[in-house]
């Protein structure tokens, strides 16, 4: 395996790492470092120090989130014990692929990079099928099977259906059938503003229900 990937250059990958150089949180301080794989190993390319000071408020939080995505120069993947609220938000709008893992990057860093192309082979496949989207049942409510889409094509993900659809925000309701809840849909849906609900239908069916929420959103 090692000898076929001699000379390979893949992806950069980030992480932000604390003291025990284990996946930390951006809420945390921390080191945030930069991997690309070169040949059976991935080499360090760049690190920096990163700490927020979460008395600043957003507008300071955003002026921090920028200086690391400008750090990251064109690394689009980016690991973390746990991400959420508005430092997601922040990776998510400029396109970074979030990833929440705990363990120390030796642990981690080959999965992702598997899964990553793993994707990218399914959205090409998906680019050719044509992805489906929510049906409008009545004015503003909408529905959508994931269970029935993927059913058909299990290259598909979930994201790859709803999220865009989620970000737009231009719906009243949708109720989602699915196998379980996908963590992310959690974190968009409150910082569109989105209310969600959820209940098992059996064994390895639910259904999701967001809703435009009477308050505010997370702030993101």
């Amino acid at each position: 395996m090692c000898q076929k990937r001699e000379g390979r250059i893949g992806p950069e990958i980030s992480a932000i790492l604390g003291n025990d150089g284990c996946s930390s949180t951006l809420s945390e301080p921390g080191t945030v470092v930069v991997y690309q794989r070169q040949g059976c190993s991935f080499e360090t390319v760049r690190e920096m120090v990163f700490a927020l000071d979460q008395d600043k408020g957003l507008k300071e939080l955003r002026v921090n989130m920028a200086e690391l995505i400008e750090f990251l120069d064109g690394c689009k993947i980016f690991v973390a014990r746990s991400a959420n609220g508005a430092l997601y938000f922040e990776l998510e709008k400029a396109g970074f692929s979030v990833w929440e893992i705990s363990g120390k990057p030796a642990d981690f860093l080959s999965i992702i990079l598997e899964d990553e192309e793993k994707e990218r082979m399914a959205a090409q496949a998906v680019g050719v099928m044509g992805i489906p989207a929510p049906a409008e049942r009545s004015p503003g409510s909408f529905f959508i099977s994931i269970k029935e889409v993927q059913g058909r094509s299990p290259a598909i993900s979930s994201k790859q259906v709803l999220q865009q659809f989620i970000h737009e925000g231009q719906f009243r309701e949708l109720e989602i059938i699915c196998d379980h809840v996908p963590p992310w849909i959690e974190m968009d849906a409150a910082c569109r503003g989105f209310s969600l609900h959820s209940e098992k239908l059996g064994p390895n069916e639910c259904r999701v229900r967001l809703a435009r929420a009477s308050a505010g959103s997370c702030g993101c």
